[in-house]
């Protein structure tokens, strides 16, 4: 029988984790249901170890993404076409092509067929089927047009798919520079340095002090090179706990916005996937208030999630969302006036649509920006990083030269 891990909520509110064996996910919600608990997460444990995995080797994250693509669009084609949701599935099951996927649209199927809706089915593989796509399907069985609402969210996931390569394409290349000029560095001052300098030691000459330093820095490296690690492990572990919590993950990305040009690109890409999420969500139906909730959960900023939270207060208790999201300082002025337009008009939906639009062209200008100003600043530095050891390390054996 499998075991499944779940988050829930007693009737006090409290949360508590757990494990529970059920059948399926729906008989072990129904356990919890007759404890007086509300599961609020629910998740396969087969499943967890291998979004753990997943999570931990993100080269694999495109293809998941590309897998739940293309099994939205055929599938809001399927319902379109008036086949039922059942045969649908199993239509996309013989054709699947990940065991991994195929297994899990096995048990969505099996699920369905117990009588359990689809939306249901979905919020047990979060790592699959975020929140947003969990509502937007939830709708649209709801409404009676769940092939509609596949068909927007398919194209939602597209957008966002783009956007995503740009700003990753934008921080690709530079990434790999940095990485070759550690290496080159390294090999340099850990093979090449020690060889040469060997010599200039045995000759017992008086060598230039930019030299002496290389030197030093060559030993420190070759002799105490686990302690740099150490320090290194040390430093990531401490960065990554400082990220579980709220106060640092703010500073991080308040940090990360601040910096120049790349700062910018981050914001923009925060600010279409709000505004591009938010239109989907309500042109599917779901009513603002719900939709900002649903987005401050998988924005992945810290600084704009509270801003959407306090926007979602601002709405209940009458007043404008605008007001929150410029002061959060991710929205810019531009933005956050365009959104309150399109309140005071009843426009918002097509308003947050032209908003992401626009903010999606001015990405690829602003990826142009990134690339054109951060590669040869890399390339810069390492130029002058690999002269300063070879002058360093050639400058004695000039100077032997000019006294020759």
């Amino acid at each position: 029988m499998p075991t499944f891990e779940y988050i829930a909520l007693d009737r006090a509110g409290k949360q508590t984790r757990g494990s529970i064996s059920a059948e399926s996910a729906s008989a072990a919600r129904r356990q919890l249901r007759n404890r007086r608990l509300h599961a609020t997460k629910m998740i396969s444990i087969s499943e967890a170890a291998h979004i753990g995995r997943f999570e931990w080797g993100k080269l694999f994250r495109g293809r998941r993404r590309r897998l739940v693509l293309e099994f939205t669009r055929q599938l809001a084609t399927l319902i379109e076409a008036d086949i039922q949701l059942t045969e649908s599935l199993d239509v996309l099951i013989s054709q699947g092509s990940d065991a991994k996927f195929t297994q899990i649209l096995q048990n969505i199927r099996d699920q369905v067929l117990s009588g359990e809706a689809l939306a249901d089915t979905l919020k047990d593989y979060p790592g699959w089927f975020d929140a947003i796509y969990v509502a937007m399907v939830r709708i649209g069985e709801v409404t009676g047009n769940l092939g509609r609402s596949l068909k927007l969210l398919a194209e939602h996931i597209s957008k966002r798919q783009r956007l995503d390569a740009k700003i990753k394409s934008a921080l690709t290349y530079p990434m790999i520079l940095v990485v070759i000029a550690t290496l080159v560095t390294i090999v340099l001052m850990t093979f090449v340095v020690p060889k040469i300098t060997g010599m200039l030691k045995d000759s017992g000459k008086e060598v230039p002090w930019i030299t002496q330093a290389l030197m030093n820095v060559s030993d420190l490296l070759i002799h105490w090179w686990w302690l740099f690690l150490l320090i290194f492990a040390g430093l990531a572990w401490l960065f990554k706990r400082s990220l579980e919590t709220t106060r640092g993950r703010m500073a991080f990305d308040r940090a990360i916005l601040s910096v120049p040009v790349i700062g910018e690109m981050l914001r923009q890409g925060v600010m279409a996937r709000f505004t591009s999420t938010l239109a989907a969500l309500i042109r599917s139906g779901l009513p603002v208030a719900e939709g900002l909730t649903i987005v401050a959960d998988v924005i992945g900023n810290s600084i704009m999630t509270k801003a959407l939270r306090a926007a979602r207060e601002r709405i209940i208790a009458g007043t404008d969302i605008a007001t929150p999201l410029r002061e959060s300082g991710v929205v810019t002025p531009t933005v956050a006036h365009m959104i309150s337009v399109g309140e005071r008009t009843g426009e918002l939906e097509n308003m947050l649509i032209s908003v992401a639009e626009s903010i999606e062209e001015s990405t690829d200008i602003t990826v142009q920006r990134v690339s054109s100003v951060i590669e040869p600043c890399i390339i810069v530095v390492l130029a002058v990083v690999v002269g300063v050891i070879v002058g360093a390390t050639l400058l004695p054996i000039l100077q032997v030269s000019d006294i020759g």
